[in-house]
């Protein structure tokens, strides 16, 4: 990586940790990105994107030991999100309790994503996980290169914005809800798909593949 990208991803990574707010690159569109865990940094995402505070807010990891501190997850279940994950899949889970209500609009459920992106990987590893919402105000079009972020219009609230070049896939993530798959004696697991966005047939064909047969026994598109 370039010295200029050195930089700035040791700016976010400073910059998060002191409760700050960075606009960061991913594989599917640019993101806000705060301290998940900090009740302070998530009301300012909620603030300066203009976002209902009903509305949830996903969590952005850098592996899956991280995947295990912010959700439950069924055995079975993650056989099929390792075949996901990274990638530009937001997965729906049963959130621990160390995952403020704030961000999941006091819900149950989580939506986390593993970007495959080293610049955002790089950040959440030193920051632990930060928030995965597109860096756009609610409503308008997600940013797929920084021209198109006009949060930066607000840079009192922003502490950087890190040019990361252009969106590999340019459109938002395929959603998956795998937060009813565990099945339990008198009820069938689902897992169902919310959002059709990035490698969607992808996701479509390891889901039929890796569902069919195993507990997870409905399975749902839109």
């Amino acid at each position: 990586m370039q010295n200029g990208i050195e930089d700035q991803i040791k700016t976010a990574i400073a910059i998060i940790k002191n409760g700050g707010m960075v606009v960061y690159p991913t594989e599917t569109v640019y993101g806000l990105g705060a301290d998940a865990f900090s009740g302070a940094a998530v009301r300012n995402v909620y603030k300066i994107k203009r976002r209902a505070v009903t509305q949830p807010i996903s969590i952005a990891v850098s592996s899956f030991d991280m995947l295990h501190e912010v959700a439950d997850i069924d055995s079975e279940c993650f056989e099929i999100i390792a075949e996901l994950l990274p990638g530009p899949v937001t997965i729906l889970l049963r959130k621990k309790d160390r995952v403020p209500a704030i961000l999941t609009a006091a819900s149950e459920v989580v939506g986390v994503r593993f970007p495959d992106n080293e610049i955002a990987t790089r950040i959440i590893k030193e920051t632990g996980p930060i928030t995965a919402t597109s860096a756009n105000v609610s409503g308008r079009n997600p940013p797929t290169c920084i021209e198109e972020v006009e949060l930066k219009l607000k840079v009192d609230l922003l502490g950087i914005i890190i040019n990361g070049g252009k969106c590999k896939y340019s459109m938002p993530s395929t959603v998956v809800d795998m937060s009813k798959a565990g099945a339990t004696a008198n009820e069938k697991g689902e897992i169902k798909i919310k959002r059709k966005g990035a490698c969607y047939d992808r996701v479509l064909h390891v889901l039929r593949s890796k569902a069919v047969g195993e507990r997870l026994h409905r399975f749902s598109v839109p």
